[in-house]
C-alpha cells in the first residue's frame, strides 16, 4: 500500500494568512445622529452639552467606527469633538463604518511587519478565513509582498489563484 504523502506541506509554499493579524478588540460603531436633532440638526449648544452628560467610559478599550446614519451635514468638528471625548478610553477611533475600522486595523498592522522571511518565496495568500479579513487587507498585503516575492496566489494551496509571478 503506498504511503500518502502531503505535497502542500512538503512544498515551499509560504503562506500568508492576514487572520493572524487580526486585532483583537471589541468594534463599536457610534453614530453621530443619536445627538442631533432629530436625527438631522445639530444645535450646538445641546450637542456639546450631551457629548459633556454621555457615558464615554462604556468603550473603554474599544474600537470605534464614529459615523452618521442619516444625510445630515455635520461640521468636521463634530466628528472631533466627539473624539476628544473618547480618546481618554479607547484603543482607536476613526471616521467611517466597521468596514472602514478594519481597513484602518490592517494598514497599522500590515505596515509595522517584516517581510524579509518572504523574500524570493512562492507565497500564497490564504483567501478563507474566520474573521472578518476587508478586501483591502488583501490589496495592502499584495503591495508589501509583490516587490520581493517569487510568485503570489491566493486561496487555498490546492486551488489556488495566481496573481503574480517575477519575470525570470
Amino acid at each position: 500500500m503506498d504511503e500518502i504523502v502531503n505535497k502542500v506541506a512538503n512544498s515551499a509554499l509560504e503562506v500568508f494568512d492576514l487572520e493572524d493579524y487580526y486585532s483583537k478588540g471589541i468594534r463599536t460603531q457610534i453614530d453621530i445622529s443619536q445627538w442631533l436633532f432629530e436625527g438631522f440638526i445639530l444645535k450646538e449648544k445641546d450637542f456639546r452639552e450631551t457629548l459633556k452628560n454621555h457615558d464615554w467610559s462604556q468603550y473603554q478599550d474599544h474600537l470605534v467606527a464614529i459615523h452618521c446614519s442619516t444625510d445630515a451635514i455635520i461640521p468636521a468638528w463634530a466628528s472631533i469633538l466627539v473624539t476628544s471625548h473618547l480618546l481618554p478610553f479607547v484603543r482607536k477611533a476613526i471616521l467611517g463604518n466597521l468596514s472602514d475600522l478594519e481597513s484602518s486595523l490592517y494598514q497599522d498592522i500590515l505596515s509595522k511587519i517584516d517581510y524579509s522571511n518572504y523574500l524570493d518565496k512562492s507565497i500564497i495568500l490564504k483567501g478563507c478565513s474566520k474573521k472578518p479579513v476587508p478586501e483591502s487587507a488583501y490589496i495592502l498585503a499584495i503591495q508589501h509582498l509583490q516587490p520581493i516575492a517569487k510568485s503570489i496566489m491566493y486561496g487555498e494551496a490546492c486551488s489556488a489563484v495566481p496573481l503574480f509571478k517575477r519575470a525570470k
